[in-house]
């Protein structure tokens, strides 16, 4: 495991401020935002379509704490790009986008580092100020959205509405207090991570946060590597995954294969109370991977020798399945969703820090394990020369 200190050299000009939503293609945008409200603790926010004036997409955007998921889905029949992602891709994130300062420096440099410009500096503007974007591709089909929002005043975007109506359901179910964004993990097929984590250096001037190989992130069946990099405040972190030989299909060749090809594997969501969040999570319905536990046992035998105390309740974590990572300065704590559709691709992560800016490389083991559990139940648990989808 290695983490870097070297940032390099500081943006003249642009800056990349953080997260600012993520959009999901999906088959039925109304019903996706619907689950992650009623399971995951969202709220409707925002929203485009017909009744705004927006003819052929139709936009879903839920709000929770400082997180946007944007749901997408076409309106009309002929819709050749959204419809052929979704043969290819099923439901999944096509966008992660970035609040910035100074879009137009930004695409500029991108440009002239021979980035894929998919589309250039525009305005769209409404009664409450004007927004400039911009976009560029990134691994796979999925994309980066530049937002600069700095003479807007509406609740969004323009040509969104607030959603309307009142679901008496969501006023019953248990908080589960999600704060924000804490970073978006892409999967890549093998020998595709050096070059993904290379564009992000180059093109968007990121720069190397934390690394691991497959020498410590392994099981017997599988493994993995994976290179976080980070713009120059540190403040959006995307982990980039690809799959390392092993005995039989890792989880990241599992996901590349039912994805079609790289794209979004997990979104982690960070809270200040976990225990609270996966209760209320667990109450609502939401389904998590199952740690056995003989990883408690052996957690709490490491944590002896630790100069860290973990405040929260050892029992209770081991109850809810938490995983627990740390050093010697702290520690943090993560839970991971099962997929959010039937495709194998997608999951969420929950996550709470203390002192800790890691990825949880000391739980990757037990992860994979319990991964792999499913896995099998799929049927997908299988040497590496077996294909897992038919053309």
């Amino acid at each position: 495991m290695t983490t870097y200190t070297n940032k390099g050299p500081k943006p003249d000009k642009g800056k990349f401020l953080n997260f600012d939503h993520v959009t999901f293609w999906v088959g039925n945008a109304k019903q996706a935002a619907s689950f992650y409200c009623t399971r995951m603790g969202f709220e409707p926010f925002a929203y485009r379509g017909l009744e705004t004036g927006s003819r052929k997409v139709v936009s879903h955007a839920v709000k929770q704490g400082d997180i946007i998921f944007v749901f997408q889905s076409a309106l009309t029949p002929h819709n050749r790009e959204m419809g052929d992602h979704l043969v290819i891709h099923g439901d999944g994130v096509k966008d992660v986008a970035f609040s910035v300062e100074d879009c137009g420096a930004l695409v500029e440099r991108a440009k002239e580092r021979k980035a894929r410009v998919v589309k250039d500096v525009w305005e769209e503007s409404d009664e409450n100020g004007t927004v400039k974007f911009a976009v560029v591709a990134t691994y796979g089909d999925t994309t980066h959205l530049f937002v600069e929002r700095s003479k807007y005043k509406g609740i969004f975007l323009p040509g969104y509405k607030p959603s309307v109506g009142h679901d008496p359901l969501l006023s019953i179910l248990p908080q589960t207090n999600l704060k924000f964004i804490d970073h978006v993990v892409g999967n890549q097929p093998d020998d595709s991570m050096e070059n993904v984590a290379d564009w992000y250096e180059k093109n968007l001037m990121f720069h190397r946060f934390w690394s691991i190989d497959d020498s410590m992130i392994h099981t017997e069946y599988s493994s993995l590597r994976s290179i976080v990099v980070t713009n120059y405040e540190e403040t959006i972190k995307m982990p980039i995954n690809e799959p390392a030989p092993g005995k039989r299909k890792s989880q990241i060749q599992e996901y590349v294969e039912y994805y079609g090809g790289a794209g979004v594997q997990h979104i982690a969501l960070n809270t200040s109370n976990i225990i609270e969040t996966v209760s209320n999570l667990r109450d609502r319905g939401m389904q998590f991977l199952v740690i056995p536990d003989s990883y408690y046992d052996n957690l709490k035998e490491r944590l002896k020798n630790s100069p860290i105390k973990v405040e929260e309740d050892m029992d209770t974590l081991q109850k809810l399945k938490i995983l627990i990572d740390f050093d010697d300065k702290g520690y943090l704590l993560q839970i991971f969703t099962k997929p959010a559709q039937d495709r194998p691709t997608l999951f969420l992560e929950v996550i709470q820090r203390h002192n800790h800016q890691g990825f949880g490389a000391g739980n990757f083991k037990s992860l994979f394990e319990a991964i792999e559990l499913d896995q099998d139940a799929r049927g997908n648990l299988v040497t590496r020369d077996v294909k897992l989808v038919e053309d």
